[in-house]
């Protein structure tokens, strides 16, 4: 009888370890097939433009999910398919319009606002890809450089220091080229701006200091832009200065990509307004810019009725928006503004969403997921270097560890 017994338990014990060796190795299996699949759908985005190939320039429906470039080949991403892409940041409401924006602002001074009704939503892209109701992912794009700017005097004149790094290391003795746009009030309605170009380099630490005699109050406003380049890795970083006491502003809202329209709002129009309404007027003036071969902007001519004019919020009469076109490539769209005291304020808008190398966020939630695995590409949107991470999960759900 006590042989039979331990016996008995033996077999039980045996069975308890087997059947968790079992476990164990599905799991393994499970991972891995996750992982494979995250590999190969990663590939699958980044390496065909999708159908049409050129749905990032148009407003309309999708039929195949792609964000390569349709003019290049590898790893070379639409700047375009990309703004199309619904952000997981809160949306933006504009009541003139009574449309939700999807928002991949990066703050105040820079603004990419693109509507809801043109653009490519997490459970259509899951459908297109054949993953609905199997996998849920998240598709995050960062630029590989970043700019991280540290004022060591603020005016007369004012020295910015610039810190550049790239994945986890300063980048060291690597050329600079900047652009300091200084917003001139001038004394008519419409502020202008001039452009001040130069060049520096890094040193070992990947630090640099730019000295600029222009600026000559604290209240001044002004936009930095600069661009690096060190064996092939490109990169831009931008800074943006309005005087604190001035709340007022213009917000550039993406109208369509098709005709290369872009919406130039009052900002108290934009969200929820002030309550009770305050009237406000805004004197604009509207500029496009490119990136030149050797770095430096080049301004391309609008159309001079719309460039500039007035925004008007709570007048009754006066327009609280304007309608402009843009021209058919990446750029900077550059709106200098003031109110009719003389304050003024600059903001930036890319026109293709490496012009500024705005980073994005496209998907669902992998927080709180059992198992999500991740897979990496480094890629170009618009000549930027980006870092392109899917992560993927299972929907139907497993037990497992890691």
């Amino acid at each position: 009888m006590i042989s039979l017994i331990i016996f008995i338990a033996a077999i039980t014990i045996f069975i308890g370890l087997f059947s968790q060796s079992m476990q164990t190795g599905v799991t393994y299996e499970r991972h891995k097939v996750l992982s494979t699949k995250t590999s190969d759908l990663l590939d699958n985005i980044l390496l065909n433009p999708g159908i049409p190939s050129t749905w990032g320039k148009s407003d309309g429906a999708i039929v195949g999910f792609g964000l390569q470039n349709p003019d290049y080949s590898q790893y070379k991403l639409s700047s375009f398919s990309l703004m199309r892409l619904v952000s997981t940041q809160l949306p933006v409401y504009y009541p003139r319009t009574g449309t939700y924006y999807s928002n991949d602002s990066v703050g105040l001074g820079s603004y990419l606002l693109v509507p809801s009704t043109e653009s490519v939503n997490y459970s259509t892209v899951s459908k297109i890809l054949g993953i609905n109701g199997t996998y849920g992912f998240q598709l995050a794009l960062s630029p590989t450089l970043t700019f991280d700017f540290q004022k060591i005097s603020n005016y007369s004149p004012l020295t910015m220091q610039v810190s550049i790094y790239g994945t986890g290391y300063p980048l060291a003795n690597a050329p600079i080229v900047y652009s300091l746009i200084v917003v001139n009030p001038g004394a008519g309605n419409y502020p202008s701006y001039t452009v001040v170009n130069n060049v520096s380099i890094t040193d070992g630490a990947g630090l640099a200091q730019l000295v600029f005699p222009q600026i000559t109050s604290g209240s001044q406003s002004y936009a930095l832009i600069i661009y690096s380049d060190l064996n092939g890795l490109k990169g831009t970083g931008y800074y943006v200065n309005n005087s604190p006491s001035f709340s007022k502003t213009v917000i550039p809202l993406t109208d369509s990509f098709q005709n290369r329209t872009i919406l130039l709002t009052h900002g108290d129009s934009v969200g929820q307004p002030p309550q009770p309404p305050v009237y406000s007027k805004l004197g604009y003036n509207a500029s496009f810019v490119i990136l030149t071969e050797d770095y430096t902007l080049r301004q391309v001519q609008l159309d001079q009725q719309s460039a500039v004019g007035n925004l008007s919020y709570a007048s009754g009469s006066e327009p609280d928006h304007v309608s402009i076109t843009v021209p058919d490539n990446d750029g900077i769209l550059i709106v200098t503004y003031k109110n009719t005291s003389g304050q003024c304020g600059v903001v930036l808008m890319p026109w293709g969403l490496g012009s500024l190398a705005f980073p994005l966020k496209f998907g669902g939630n992998p927080a709180g997921q059992e198992w999500v695995t991740t897979d990496i590409r480094q890629v170009t949107v618009g000549g930027i270097a980006y870092q392109a991470q899917l992560s993927l999960w299972n929907l139907q759900g497993y037990s497992g560890t890691g």
